[in-house]
């Protein structure tokens, strides 16, 4: 006979109890998460080296499998080098090459004695190895596509040219005077969205903690509005996250973030005018509509 027992109502509660919690806990994992994204590893680039390494691990298996096929097939190989149709031409001297017979890379002739005799010294007629003259018929080529291209046409950069493009492109990111806290930059904003989001990056990590996730204000001033007490124009907002203002507690960045670093935290926060966050914290400073 079956004997039924009656499940006590704590040994039920116990396991729903675990299981909602469960399921709160869950709900709320992506939200603490979220923020986390920001500084994770891109995605893209991941899938990148996955797809690189994939493709590297491929060709040394194609490689392997080609050598075996070729070890194996040695004599049918040899035999087929051996033919007067095949010895003789291009593909049959690469062939030649994989079963040993390095006349691809050394060429026809080596150590072979002429009738030229100087006091007993003979000399050898050897030829130049096929690499060095397909070599040297490379460089007449690209010597005259780097002649016409850069000479002629005109189409491109000198090496002084060139040089003097990337002196100006770095002096926009390295001030003259770059140790004075009075001297103001004249940097343009960035504007690309990978420099945006490297700023949003850098803003959440670092700045998030006193001026909040949305820049609404937190010990420090709101961002977003058109108000400001050091300047809202972009230069001026470099030269605070730079120097720091001391007096209010903001830390300077100079040292611990690179030029760049600190233009593309001060290129997103120009972005954030006007964005209007929740909470956001009463305005303080002067108005300064130019961003």
């Amino acid at each position: 006979m079956l004997t039924c027992r009656k499940t006590p109502p704590g040994l039920l509660a116990a396991p729903l109890l675990v299981l909602l919690r469960a399921g709160t806990a869950a709900a709320q994992a992506p939200e603490a998460a979220a923020p986390a994204r920001a500084g994770g590893p891109d995605t893209q680039v991941m899938l990148f080296w996955f797809l690189l390494t994939t493709l590297l691990l491929v060709l040394l298996v194609l490689l392997l499998v080609f050598v075996m096929v070729v070890t194996t097939m040695k004599p049918q190989l040899r035999q087929l080098y051996a033919l007067p149709t095949v010895h003789d031409t291009w593909s049959g001297k690469v062939l030649g090459l994989l079963i040993g017979d390095p006349r691809l890379v050394t060429g026809e002739v080596k150590n072979e004695l002429t009738d030229h005799d100087y006091d007993g010294i003979h000399e050898y007629d050897n030829d130049l190895p096929p690499w060095w003259k397909y070599g040297f018929a490379f460089t007449v080529v690209f010597a005259f596509g780097y002649v016409g291209y850069y000479h002629v046409a005109r189409a491109g950069q000198l090496q002084t040219a060139e040089y003097e493009t990337e002196m100006r492109q770095a002096a926009l990111l390295v001030s003259t005077v770059a140790d004075d806290p009075n001297a103001v930059t004249t940097y343009a904003a960035l504007t690309a969205p990978a420099d945006l989001g490297a700023g949003k990056a850098l803003f959440v990590t670092n700045c998030a903690p006193c001026h909040g996730a949305s820049a609404e204000g937190k010990v420090g001033p709101n961002l977003t509005d058109d108000y400001w007490l050091h300047g809202g124009d972009v230069n001026h907002v470099y030269k605070t996250i730079k120097f720091g203002v001391q007096s209010k507690g903001m830390v300077a960045w100079k040292g611990k973030l690179a030029g760049k670093q600190m233009l593309q935290v001060a290129s997103y926060i120009r972005s954030l005018r006007g964005t209007r966050p929740a909470n956001a914290k009463p305005p303080q400073g002067e108005v300064t509509r130019t961003l």
